[in-house]
């Protein structure tokens, strides 16, 4: 007898029709499952120029130390959340490989721990984004204040996410959120672009006159 390997499933398995339904002004797309890591050293510690230099070859981009801010490179991406903390993610590498791969750079100078199963990535793109999130999030989120590169832990809804900003027109955002709270914040979503939706019922064909 041998044991079956589960697939793994997003939170957001079978939501994608509901999310295709929305209009162009709000599109949202749950992203494919990408692999986290959560990572902690002492970026001032005696030995914190040689361990985030080598963190910085091993990912292929530098640790941001600015306060809420994340940058990209070729493999992976870098959320700053704190002095010491870090949130490692990449869609390439698996959850082991990632792993591995920073403890492996860090040694004893740091933690590393394995978060990929903790959030679930939503991809928001459209005119109308930015006017849908500001009515669950009370950040200032004008191009002019949180642009590219600009990183939140804060609230949607009542969810608590992280949000990045993708592009300087405001109209392109990730959303990491909770796995526990993606269905809701899902619906939240569905439910906050509703006003931008064009009511089709006058012009179905098939309705009754």
């Amino acid at each position: 007898m041998t044991a079956e390997t589960l697939a793994r499933t997003s939170p957001l398995h079978g939501w994608s029709e509901r999310f295709a339904a929305l209009p162009d002004g709000v599109q949202v797309v749950a992203e494919p499952f990408v692999a986290m890591a959560d990572l902690r050293l002492d970026p001032v510690g005696p030995a914190a120029g040689a361990v985030s230099g080598a963190v910085a070859a091993h990912l292929g981009v530098a640790l941001p130390t600015t306060p809420n801010t994340w940058v990209r490179g070729d493999t992976a991406s870098v959320i700053w959340l704190g002095p010491h903390e870090w949130l490692v993610t990449s869609p390439f590498a698996t959850p082991e490989d990632l792993d591995a791969g920073l403890r492996g750079t860090v040694g004893d100078a740091g933690v590393v721990i394995d978060v990929s199963a903790q959030r679930t990535t939503l991809s928001l793109r459209g005119a109308h984004v930015r006017d849908v999130l500001a009515t669950g999030c009370a950040l200032d989120l004008h191009p002019r204040v949180f642009g590219p590169g600009s990183a939140a832990q804060t609230t949607l809804g009542l969810a608590g996410v992280v949000l990045l900003a993708l592009d300087d027109t405001g109209t392109h955002y990730q959303v990491l959120v909770r796995s526990s709270f993606a269905r809701y914040l899902a619906a939240w979503l569905l439910d906050a672009a509703t006003e931008y939706c064009t009511d089709t019922s006058t012009t179905d064909p098939g309705r009754g006159a």
